[in-house]
């Protein structure tokens, strides 16, 4: 009962942030010391914290999703950025034209993640890997005569993330996250049956293979939303979605729409966002609790799971590892009530 899990992603050491941005002071064995070691200083922080389930942190990923498009054939590798200066927002991301035909080869990356994920934890955790679904891929790609819109990119790129799906589960992992926040930030203006059938098209090969969630949240660039925050425009229809759990950004909404957690939980897991990673208020252990009770009025505990509302990456270090010790001992509090 009420698990402990995380998103995905998971704040960069400094010595990471340091050389990815000064690639070429160092060598192909150096680069991957540099990974390893933060994918081992991710694992440390997060066994310490005493989760249930954990990840590798992304630490391979410049982003939670733009890194993959450097495994996908037909992009140009400058993003055309509209603003350069000023506040932070998502129009200082950019896009990248496609100039050829979009195609994986050698697939997007994430088994070799997960396969050193395993290779560096210890027993006792799961161990979770996230894909980003092919409708939030496709946002940083700009249209053109051969894919006219966003959905006949998101239809290009919809079989590599299924393949990449597949080999994750031939490769042994469990857990996989399929992170689709475009889907509900753009809920409200959208056509949300559209948006399921593509997902559920997505997740077909590996369901009832593994333990399948996914991700929605309103968007987290530099601590910035994007999309309209709320749940309601998602409702019914993502509850359709074949997933086990189902991921909700909660706490950055001070738990607004709390109640239409239970619409999720008749069908699926409901993992809620109980921390906030836009905020540097450190959650205490008796907010968790009372988080958690609020939650339990709508979601049994025997399909609640908390998590922070989004990846961490997001977030100073520091914050996030005291974020996770309140949030893992909150859950155990409760637990031990319940027992």
């Amino acid at each position: 009962m009420i698990r402990t899990t995380v998103i995905g992603s998971y704040p960069f050491p400094s010595w990471l942030e340091f050389a990815s941005q000064n690639m070429d002071k160092f060598g192909k064995a150096d680069l991957e010391e540099i990974i390893e070691d933060a994918v081992i200083a991710a694992i440390h922080d997060q066994v310490a914290a005493g989760l249930d389930v954990i990840t590798d942190g992304e630490q391979t990923r410049l982003d939670f999703n733009l890194s993959f498009y450097g495994h996908i054939e037909g992009i140009s590798p400058h993003a055309d950025v509209p603003r350069r200066w000023g506040p932070p927002a998502h129009d200082q991301r950019g896009k990248h034209a496609i100039t050829g035909e979009l195609l994986a080869p050698n697939g997007l990356g994430v088994v070799a993640e997960y396969q050193r994920l395993q290779r560096l934890a210890p027993a006792g955790p799961t161990l979770k890997a996230s894909v980003p679904g092919p409708y939030t891929l496709s946002g940083r790609l700009t249209p053109n005569a051969d894919y006219p819109d966003r959905m006949a990119i998101t239809e290009a790129l919809l079989p590599m993330v299924q393949r990449e799906l597949e080999a994750l589960v031939a490769a042994g992992c469990k857990e996989i996250t399929v992170d689709e926040p475009s889907m509900s930030c753009y809920a409200h203006k959208e056509n949300t049956r559209r948006f399921v059938e593509i997902f559920n098209r997505t997740v077909e090969p590996v369901v009832g293979k593994c333990f399948l969630s996914t991700h929605l949240c309103f968007g987290n660039y530099k601590g910035h939303a994007v999309g309209k925050r709320m749940v309601a425009p998602m409702l019914p229809d993502f509850t359709e979605m074949k997933v086990d759990e189902v991921h909700i950004e909660m706490a950055n909404r001070e738990f607004a729409e709390v109640e239409l957690l239970a619409e999720f939980a008749k069908h699926m897991h409901v993992a809620v966002g109980i921390v906030d990673v836009k905020s540097y208020y450190i959650e205490t252990v008796d907010d968790i609790v009372e988080r958690i009770k609020l939650c339990l009025k709508y979601v049994p505990a025997e399909r609640l799971s908390v998590a922070p509302d989004c990846g961490l990456s997001q977030t100073a270090r520091w914050a996030a590892r005291k974020k996770l010790q309140s949030m893992v001992e909150g859950a155990k509090r409760v637990r031990e009530k319940l027992v």
